[in-house]
């Protein structure tokens, strides 16, 4: 009878700490699917979940560091990416990719608002338009494509305004009151004179940024919108910058909303970006991938045959002592409107007024119809410091950069590639094509590693 009551016991036992052992595996499950929290946006995402995963494992997958690849790539953004994923599935190359940030995608990095169930970019908006078929191919492969046609809002003296500026914007500015709307603009043409009448005359091409948006749309636009908003973007007056930063800045002569209107292929990608990349780098055998990696920490242990430098040229060189380029930030608010539809008419409202520290506002429901009984937006704010977004385009740092790409080209197998280590800004078109040529050029031949 004892030795039953002792079997009986040790069975009660075995049983209590299987049952204790499958409860701490459900609360360990439990709080692996609990929201992950960032320093100043909180969210939870399938795709960040995923990246996320390969992030992990690729930062403990030290032993990567030691293999030897034919091809490392600093940067997961897009033309790391591209650059990556062209060498491993046309050339059958080996390559490293590493990224100091968390996750890959660069910039483009989206997930979805755990709050709302909204999908949001960590690193403010991106709208993907192009002309070049080539470029629309490509990003075919990875993801498919939902149709969307950008337009703007400014809040400027109170309403809302087309921007780019058209006939409309200048109609509710300026011929908006009840006496003055015999005087509205009708027809292109009539655009056109009021722009010659209100446009300044300069005896030589415009020299700054002040001086080309004057000679484009005349003082009174200039000091509404352009002056007011390039000092809040750039902490400089349109007179400081270079001509091209308002040259960028189309005028309309017509009621043509569209911000861009002359590029035949708009969209959105249906799953996110993130999801883009994942499908270009991650998962193939030929590609490893380590974020939360700092590249300038493990560069000599690294064995590359040759490397696509993405990053920051000045942080390249920063042992030489220079002055570093300059470069302007952005500062994302955060803002949920419970149980409401839209908290603005479209997806951004530019802010030029200079009573306003912020330049615009982001709502990313209106992408992509998201559905949702709650809104999230997020107000931009330009600062100095931080991720480096645009380049600051006047003179002492046009000849700076001069001199950094002087010693970038006396650098053996490393190649400097996309619009950090070219200090340029490049829409996402622009970057994927300049990095799908620079591959053409190797796999061709033109250039050696």
């Amino acid at each position: 009878g004892r030795n039953r009551r002792q079997k009986r016991y040790s069975v009660t036992k075995l049983l209590t700490g299987v049952m204790a052992i499958t409860a701490i595996f459900a609360i360990i499950s439990y709080l692996n699917l609990l929201p992950v929290y960032d320093d100043t946006i909180r969210f939870e995402s399938a795709a960040f979940t995923t990246a996320g995963a390969k992030s992990k494992k690729g930062h403990a997958n030290k032993s990567a560091l030691g293999k030897k690849h034919d091809v490392c790539i600093v940067g997961a953004g897009l033309s790391g990416s591209v650059i990556a994923e062209r060498f491993a599935n046309t050339q059958h190359q080996s390559v490293l990719v590493i990224d100091k940030r968390s996750h890959i995608g660069g910039n483009c990095y989206d997930f979805i608002d755990d709050e709302t169930n909204i999908r949001v970019s960590k690193y403010g908006a991106h709208l993907f338009h192009t002309n070049s078929d080539r470029v629309w191919e490509y990003v075919h492969k990875f993801s498919k494509w939902t149709k969307y046609e950008h337009k703007v809002l400014g809040y400027v003296n109170g309403m809302h305004v087309p921007i780019p500026v058209n006939i409309d914007t200048v109609n509710r500015l300026f011929f908006s009151e009840p006496d003055k709307a015999d005087q509205k603009i009708q027809t292109s043409k009539e655009m056109d004179q009021w722009l010659a009448k209100e446009q300044v005359k300069y005896d030589a091409p415009p020299s700054n940024s002040e001086e080309m948006a004057m000679s484009r749309v005349g003082p009174r636009l200039y000091d509404l919108i352009f002056k007011p908003y390039t000092f809040k973007q750039w902490a400089k007056y349109p007179k400081e910058l270079g001509p091209e930063v308002t040259a960028r800045i189309p005028v309309r002569n017509d009621h043509d909303d569209r911000y861009f209107p002359n590029d035949v292929h708009q969209a959105l990608p249906s799953d996110g970006y993130t999801k883009i990349f994942e499908n270009m780098i991650l998962g193939n055998e030929r590609i490893d991938v380590l974020t939360d990696v700092d590249y300038f920490q493990v560069k000599d242990s690294l064995k590359c045959g040759i490397t696509f430098y993405t990053g920051p040229i000045d942080t390249y060189f920063a042992d030489l002592g220079w002055p570093k380029l300059e470069y302007r930030s952005l500062d994302f608010e955060r803002k949920v409107a419970l149980d409401t539809e839209y908290f603005q008419p479209l997806s951004v409202v530019n802010h030029p007024s200079s009573k306003n520290d912020f330049t615009r506002i982001v709502e990313y429901k209106h992408m992509l119809q998201q559905k949702s009984p709650h809104t999230v937006y997020f107000i931009e704010r330009s600062k100095d410091g931080g991720e480096p977004y645009y380049p600051v385009p006047n003179k002492k740092n046009k000849d700076l950069y001069k001199k950094y790409q002087e010693m970038a080209e006396k650098e053996e197998k490393v190649h400097f590639v996309g619009r950090l280590a070219n200090y340029k800004y490049f829409n996402m078109d622009q970057a994927i094509l300049n990095a799908l040529e620079i591959f053409d050029k190797f796999s061709t031949g033109v250039i050696q590693g």
